[in-house]
């Protein structure tokens, strides 16, 4: 993992750990088990991993009709599910945002966009700028066979338009379920704005969203 992340979080592991298992629900309720995904006309959830979720949670976070974004685990054990143990790059985990959204304001697709064009580079392989390992490969977890589909055709359709010069090594796979990352984690950019990882390297990609995207961006949305 990113060394410069490692030792300024140092004291921060030694907090409780708490984690909870997700599948498909909103963490805006209670952090529980559910029997699946749950999916309506106001409430859906995607699960989607690229690099540091730190980056990815500040992003999708100031997006329209985007409700709640949770920082977690997802595509190894429950046993796994905590950061010292992720950052090993041995637990088939990956640093994953679950995205509570409102699909009559935002679709899939639509965040599919943002994920590929803004959140990371979907070229790297078992990693993502500064930070090296398969915890931070780029991964989307479908929630159900729609999911499965826009995920596939958004992928053929940046490698037919030839959008990046390598290959998109974007893995895609069914969601078995999302463990909840540690209290400290969560809403990390929003709550230390000038911690130097996130001026450096998530920062940088909230101003493409802007740039790129500003009709998706929140009023005031910062």
């Amino acid at each position: 993992m990113n060394r410069r992340k490692l030792l300024a979080l140092g004291a921060l592991l030694a907090l409780p750990v708490a984690l909870t298992p997700l599948l498909g629900r909103s963490a805006t309720a209670a952090l529980a088990a559910t029997a699946g995904p749950v999916f309506n006309a106001h409430h859906a959830t995607a699960v989607l991993a690229g690099g540091c979720f730190w980056g990815l949670e500040d992003v999708f976070a100031k997006l329209r009709g985007v409700t709640d974004v949770t920082v977690g685990y997802s595509g190894g054990s429950r046993e796994t599910a905590d950061y010292e143990t992720v950052s090993s790059g041995r637990t088939g985990h990956a640093e994953s945002v679950m995205i509570a959204y409102d699909p009559t304001k935002i679709s899939y697709a639509r965040l599919l966009d943002v994920f590929f064009s803004v959140a990371h580079d979907p070229t790297q392989i078992d990693r993502q700028g500064p930070d090296d390992g398969p915890q931070y490969r780029s991964e989307i977890f479908y929630a159900n066979p729609a999911q499965k589909r826009d995920a596939e055709a958004a992928i053929a359709a940046l490698t037919a338009r030839k959008t990046f010069a390598r290959p998109i090594a974007t893995r895609i796979a069914p969601l078995s379920a999302f463990y909840v990352a540690e209290a400290y984690h969560q809403h990390f950019a929003e709550k230390n704005p000038n911690y130097p990882y996130i001026v450096e390297v998530d920062a940088p990609k909230v101003a493409v969203l802007e740039a790129r995207f500003p009709a998706l961006v929140r009023s005031g949305a910062k």
